[in-house]
């Protein structure tokens, strides 16, 4: 299985953002942090809204940040409401879109990825955003998306470097 660029780009948001509670944060920030495109993260950020993952506020002291605390967003979660497709096989699709597999209900194969799709959920069920962003990698996070300077400090307070 692998997790679809939009995912990807809607974990690496929650992670920013995760780093950043001392402020609200822009798209752009966050774009040029992680070398993405904009454009991209524009919709990505919509949808974690929707979700109530993050808060946007818009105009002049606006932007972006999370809407519960690090500890309270599941990465299941995120990935169940980002993800549009878990089907691992055509033979997950009725054949009205594309799947019918000759095998259906005679092989053992769609229960077998099921139970394993189950499991891989299981796992990321088990983990919120603050294990994502605990130490001891959260002044090696902060420094690679040029936090560092900033003041990221554990915690998530700010302090002058």
């Amino acid at each position: 299985m692998r997790l679809t660029l939009y995912t990807d780009y809607a974990l690496r948001t929650l992670i920013y953002l995760g780093l950043r509670q001392d402020r609200r944060v822009s798209i752009r920030e966050i774009a040029l942090a992680h070398r993405v495109s904009e454009n991209h993260l524009v919709k990505v950020v919509h949808q974690l809204g929707r979700g109530g993952f993050i808060e946007t506020t818009r105009g002049k002291g606006g932007g972006l940040r999370l809407a519960r605390p690090p500890e309270e967003i599941r990465i299941g979660d995120v990935v169940r409401f980002t993800e549009e497709d878990m089907a691992l096989a055509a033979c997950f699709q009725p054949a009205a879109e594309g799947g019918g597999c000759a095998l259906i209900n005679v092989c053992r194969l769609q229960s077998l990825l099921g139970e394993a799709l189950g499991a891989f959920l299981a796992v990321l069920d088990q983990r919120s955003l603050a294990d994502l962003i605990s130490a001891p990698n959260r002044d090696a996070m902060a420094g690679r998306l040029g936090l560092a300077t900033l003041g990221v400090v554990a915690g998530g307070e700010a302090a002058a470097r």
